[in-house]
């Protein structure tokens, strides 16, 4: 009997744990049925992208991926030249400064002209004028032989007036010759003037208009100047300079026979030549390099002077004409 019973009890707790168990898969399994039927609730077709269209989205991506490298490079070129400009516009900065500060300069030197100019004396005003003119000719003459003949020594004298040649720069010392390797300035130098005298003068070859010559004024002589330093006799000095003179306005007249046309008011020639020897030096004989300075040829510049200011309409007018009507003989 209490074997049988023993069996009873075995097989009754069995059972209870596997009813225990049943019901606990059971619960998981309806858990499982609850999960199930929410994401089914949450489900969507609308979520769901097709293949074909997911391929296009990344061709896109891919495209608007270099279409940011392409931008980006474009900004890289675009900052590269934005500095490039910027070094470009400083240096352009500083010239515009540079070029101010010479117009300020210019303007300056306007101004002080205007002021000489404001004369209640028109002879007087002529007369300014002219000194002007006769100075940017000879500087004009002066800045050109610079050009072309960088080593010859030549300046616009102190009163600027004549243009200056150290002597033994187109003559041998004790010559009147030119020295072959000189000839060269003096032809230039009178291609210069024959370019510039028909402003300046009468005769056929006048050509006067507003523009090159605005003040009217005349030129009443150009000439030709030897001097030597004071070594030397008296006469041999004054033969010699004058001899260099007549040999370089024989070279000029040569090379353009043209200026022996020009005239002044008078009807005379402009073109003229002098020898003073040793008379007037411009520096001290007593030194080698005063010496060498007086040793020159001196291009001279001497303006018409009216008496009167009633002769500056008269002049006025024969230069319009290229004439003499008008003014006094």
């Amino acid at each position: 009997m209490r074997a049988g019973v023993r069996k009873t009890q075995a097989e009754e707790e069995e059972e209870s744990v596997f009813v225990s168990m049943t019901d606990m898969t059971v619960s998981f399994l309806f858990i499982l049925m609850l999960l199930l039927a929410f994401f089914a609730s949450q489900y969507s077709d609308t979520d769901m992208v097709p293949r074909k269209e997911l391929e296009i989205e990344r061709e896109q991506r891919k495209e608007a991926e270099a279409e940011v490298v392409r931008l980006q490079e474009l900004i890289e070129q675009r900052d590269e030249r934005i500095t490039k400009l910027e070094k470009q516009i400083l240096a352009q900065q500083a010239e515009i400064k540079q070029q101010n500060r010479q117009i300020a300069k210019l303007k300056k030197e306007i101004e002080e002209l205007k002021q000489r100019l404001k004369i209640s004396d028109p002879l007087e005003a002529y007369l300014a004028n002219a000194a002007q003119e006769r100075r940017r000719i000879l500087k004009r003459l002066r800045d050109q032989l610079r050009i072309d003949f960088p080593d010859l020594k030549v300046e616009v004298s102190e009163q600027s007036d004549a243009l200056r040649f150290q002597g033994d720069g187109l003559f041998a010392t004790n010559s009147f010759e030119l020295r072959d390797d000189r000839k060269a300035i003096v032809t230039n130098v009178a291609k210069r003037l024959g370019e510039i005298l028909p402003c300046y003068t009468m005769g056929t070859r006048s050509a006067w208009n507003a523009e090159c010559n605005n003040g009217g004024v005349i030129i009443e002589a150009l000439q030709i100047e030897g001097h030597t330093d004071g070594t030397g006799k008296f006469i041999s000095n004054l033969a010699l300079s004058t001899n260099r003179a007549n040999t370089t306005f024989l070279a000029m007249t040569q090379s353009q026979p043209g200026l022996i046309d020009f005239q002044n008011l008078r009807g005379q020639p402009v073109m003229s030549v002098a020898g003073y020897g040793q008379m007037r030096p411009v520096a001290d004989n007593a030194t080698r390099s005063g010496r060498d300075t007086n040793r020159r040829v001196d291009l001279r510049i001497i303006m018409f002077t009216p008496g009167k200011s009633e002769e500056i309409a008269r002049i006025r007018k024969a230069l319009e004409s290229g004439g003499l009507e008008g003014t006094e003989k």
